[in-house]
């Protein structure tokens, strides 16, 4: 009964959208600043000057998930990857996405048991919509296709290259919010404490959160 208790009140904090559970949240319409936000923004509502000549070319390659807030990954995953690959004409890309979980830390006696406990990749595909602003890719996957906004961009002072990048998703129904994701991304493995609360700000400066 306990055990029954506890899997409803994870489940009802989820679909309220409370208690914190950043990988958990299906909440229909999110509050923001006391106020319940219905329906996904405009691209240039969450846009950052930082996207200004945006080049998708650079945007290829492989990238490190950090911290991300998307109730389709539970946050025992890690190691998380994403590798973007645009097609010969520009039209289209794969993303080679990779995730390795449970941590052995957060499941002790189990996490060796998870099928993907020694990392599992599954394709997501996009394509370039002409109709759409620069810096939204349309991606397809788990039986959706979604808008994938990349909000910011960091560069390389020297070669202009993106060193960082903030993506964040969301999907709505007859004007609801059904679903939301935001995820920050690096080119290294590793960031440093003040690196990520860099990237937190410009995630709240894009009114994301």
């Amino acid at each position: 009964i306990a055990a029954f208790a506890a899997f409803f009140a994870y489940v009802g904090a989820g679909l309220d959208g409370q208690a914190g559970l950043g990988d958990y949240n299906l909440a229909l319409d999110d509050p923001y600043q006391g106020q319940i936000v219905k329906g996904c923004p405009t691209y240039d509502e969450v846009r950052q000057p930082s996207m200004n000549n945006f080049d998708l070319k650079k945007y290829q390659g492989k990238w490190y998930e950090h911290k991300f807030h998307d109730w389709t990954q539970f946050k025992e995953v890690y190691d998380t990857t994403l590798d973007i690959k645009l097609t010969a004409d520009g039209k289209g890309w794969i993303d080679d996405f990779g995730v390795k979980g449970p941590a052995p830390d957060a499941a002790k006696l189990s996490w060796d048991k998870s099928p993907v406990a020694n990392g599992a990749h599954y394709f997501l595909f996009g394509r370039v919509d002409e109709n759409d602003p620069t810096g939204v890719l349309r991606e397809s996957g788990f039986g959706v296709e979604f808008p994938n906004y990349i909000v910011d961009v960091q560069k390389d002072p020297t070669t202009g290259e993106y060193t960082e990048a903030i993506q964040f998703q969301c999907l709505e129904r007859g004007g609801v919010r059904v679903f939301e994701g935001i995820n920050f991304m690096s080119r290294s493995p590793e960031m440093t404490p003040q690196q990520l609360d860099a990237m937190h700000q410009r995630a709240k400066a894009a009114n994301m959160y």
